[in-house]
């Protein structure tokens, strides 16, 4: 299993999609919601959770993935858009544990905003590839894995600069064969319903913070799916 630390988790929507491809496996947890720590600790009682990312101590922590939707507010076209400015800006804490762990694969997430704004997905791709990765970055929609919704959202992965002995080790070491969950999640199972948001509904506990919560979170099928490409890619390797 490849180990990950998963940074801004919300409610785990990234690494539900990651696990479900049966080679990652979450080790650490940073999420400041009250709400969505809940959650956390529903579905991973045994993994901690650190609530402040400035907490979060990657010399520490043994992890060959770093994930993070980092948040999106500094970036989103219903905000400011403060970038670099807005006090929410944590790129540079993800960047920071990034360093600190040195993990071979980093994934990143944020809104389609941070694309145009001026030293937003441009400053994450030059700190992740001075800092020796090669990135790659993808605009997926929901759709694009037969979700009923558009919901766009940017992907940032990264791949440290290693050589190909290396890269080979990892598939040797993590054993990453043919996974018997790549068959149970594939095709169009995940998507049987949707889930119940309307926003008029009366005497349901938590209903604005789950509501919240789901909006802020990442479709996991999204994750799913490029954690398998990285699984595959080591294979190959």
């Amino acid at each position: 299993m490849l180990r990950v630390i998963s940074l801004f988790s919300g409610i785990g929507g990234i690494d539900l999609g990651l696990e479900a491809t049966g080679y990652f496996k979450t080790v650490l947890f940073n999420e400041i919601d009250p709400f969505c720590q809940k959650v956390l600790k529903r579905h991973w009682p045994d993994v901690p959770i650190i609530a402040d990312v400035k907490d979060v101590n990657g010399k520490e922590i043994q992890a060959d993935v770093v994930v993070g939707g980092f948040p999106c507010q500094p970036f989103s076209v219903a905000g400011k858009k403060g970038g670099s400015f807005d006090e929410r800006y944590l790129w540079p804490e993800m960047l920071r544990v990034i360093k600190d762990a040195k993990p071979f694969i980093v994934i990143g997430e944020n809104v389609p905003g941070i694309i145009n704004l001026s030293l937003g997905l441009e400053t994450c791709i030059f700190d992740l590839e001075t800092a020796g990765y090669e990135v790659q970055c993808f605009n997926i929609p929901a759709c694009g894995v037969q979700a009923p919704h558009r919901r766009y959202r940017v992907f940032i992965i990264a791949m440290a600069n290693i050589d190909i002995k290396r890269l080979q080790g990892y598939g040797e070491k993590y054993q990453l064969r043919e996974s018997k969950r790549e068959k149970q999640t594939s095709g169009n199972s995940w998507w049987k319903s949707e889930p119940n948001v309307d926003r008029v509904a009366y005497g349901i506990p938590f209903r604005v913070d789950r509501i919240k919560a789901l909006g802020n979170a990442v479709v996991p099928q999204i994750s799913y799916v490029i954690g398998m490409c990285i699984a595959n890619a080591i294979k190959r390797s």
